[in-house]
């Protein structure tokens, strides 16, 4: 699938079958994220991946999912992430910044995932203190997130953003995510000039 179908495609996954995650897909996805750009060429970025079965309800009870659905947006037993990528920031190699290099890093293993028809969810909400401890991270690492990882056991959906960011569960369970729409946010040569032709 061309890298612009994957990235229509993508959307956040907050329940996972119980599918085991391949080793060497989660690898993968790290490499990708190796060979993003870095700011100065400084690579300050290290990743710890996490499948060890008496790790994962630790990592998982570090993690806060969802907080627009409540309790809802929280995985339940039966529906978690089968993996973890830990995403750090090794502050000997760069002391201060760092963060756009883990979003570049960090989409890059979305897709990886995507491709091979795993789901993810990119969590910043952190007991950063927990997880430091349960994954034995030293202190000049800074933990910038958590890439959740398993096969998907939910439909999520984009819909036009009216009056509301909000996201939301419709009676079915399917995900429902308000997007921007395209003219809204694409300036053409200068800013104030929306571009108003189709879609691409």
């Amino acid at each position: 699938m061309a890298v612009y179908d994957l990235i229509l495609r993508r959307r956040t996954i907050r329940r996972f079958r119980q599918d085991p995650v391949p080793l060497n897909l989660l690898l993968q996805m790290v490499n990708a994220a190796r060979l993003a750009p870095s700011g100065a060429n400084l690579q300050p970025l290290e990743y710890v991946v996490v499948t060890d079965e008496a790790l994962l309800p630790q990592v998982f009870a570090a993690t806060r999912w969802a907080a627009y659905l409540g309790e809802e947006g929280t995985p339940k037993e039966g529906e978690r992430p089968r993996a973890y990528i830990v995403v750090l920031i090794n502050r000997r190699v760069r002391p201060n910044g760092g963060y756009h290099d883990c979003g570049a890093a960090i989409e890059n293993m979305i897709l990886v995932a995507l491709e091979a028809g795993f789901g993810t969810c990119w969590i910043g909400s952190l007991d950063k203190n927990a997880l430091r401890s349960t994954l034995d991270i030293p202190d000049d690492y800074e933990i910038d997130s958590v890439l959740a990882v398993g096969a998907p056991a939910e439909r999520a959906v984009v819909e036009p953003m009216t009056d509301s960011v909000r996201y939301y569960r419709d009676e079915e369970g399917v995900h429902h995510v308000p997007k921007r729409a395209f003219r809204e946010v694409c300036h053409l040569n200068c800013f104030g000039t929306h571009y108003d032709g189709p879609e691409p």
